[in-house]
């Protein structure tokens, strides 16, 4: 097993309302009780995005927030976020992710193409809540440094606690992209068809994937929690047309996995 490609680091920082009000009565936004939650989890995925060769990966969990602040639902797929705006019904804040490499070394179907560095996709994410059961989650996030391009995120989540500790959910999921962003990852230049022996692909933007994702989490204990999850996705749209894809790859992309995190709580001055 080996570090996933695709690494999926997860933070999230929440500052609520009391926080602001410590500040306010002389103390700063910090001081309080804190939780940090570390774990990891283990997965089969394909090697890179649209691949027809699956690894076996890993990446770790990590989430920061202010205790006594409750998140009515959160998912692997979300980026690190931080909310600003949060009534609870109504969540808007910031959000990014980490961007691996992506080069030979992950792939044979990959020689000849460029590589993508590492790097980051920074943007904002909006959440709401229609009923007690469902969320509705969209996240827009811009390249820097692995690509130039655009991604946007939408989800739909139903969620229910089918005994007390254990929570099913899932939903469909959405993913839109600029063309810069489908170069990035799909297209191949004359000089890179040269190199690949792939046909050459010039992408426009548009949907790159659609599909759908489940999980059961567990909360074992107060401080343990545990889950299983697996997703399925169809590159459709310039991503489905890609010779990469078409050639060498599959349309279809299958992820199913485990994943288990300890909640450790501290106090700040």
């Amino acid at each position: 097993m080996r570090m996933s490609k695709s690494l999926a680091l997860s933070v999230a920082l929440v500052l609520a309302a009391p926080a602001f009000a410590q500040a306010g009565e002389g103390g700063h936004w910090w001081s309080g009780d804190w939780y940090l939650t570390l774990g990891a989890e283990g997965f089969v995925a394909p090697r890179y995005k649209g691949s027809s060769d699956y690894l076996l990966q890993a990446s770790p969990l990590i989430s920061l927030g202010k205790a006594g602040n409750v998140t009515r639902f959160t998912s692997r797929n979300d980026s690190a976020s931080f909310s600003l705006y949060d009534t609870g019904a109504v969540r808007v804040g910031v959000a990014g992710s980490l961007i691996m490499p992506r080069d030979d070394d992950t792939s044979s179907d990959l020689k000849g193409l460029n590589d993508i560095e590492f790097g980051v996709e920074l943007g904002g994410f909006a959440e709401v809540y229609p009923a007690d059961w469902l969320r509705l989650r969209a996240e827009v996030r811009q390249g820097i440094r692995s690509h130039t391009g655009l991604v946007a995120d939408i989800a739909a989540d139903a969620f229910m606690d089918v005994v007390p500790g254990v929570r099913v959910s899932g939903g469909p999921r959405l993913s839109l992209a600029s063309s810069d962003y489908m170069d990035a990852y799909y297209g191949v230049n004359a000089k890179e068809s040269a190199a690949s022996g792939l046909s050459q692909y010039d992408p426009g933007g548009g949907v790159q994937s659609v599909g759908v994702g489940g999980a059961v989490n567990w909360q074992t204990t107060d401080k343990i929690a545990t889950s299983v999850f697996a997703e399925y996705s169809r590159l459709t749209g310039p991503a489905g047309d890609s010779s990469l894809v078409r050639e060498r790859g599959d349309r279809n992309q299958f992820l199913v996995g485990v994943g288990a995190t300890y909640k450790f709580g501290f106090t700040l001055p």
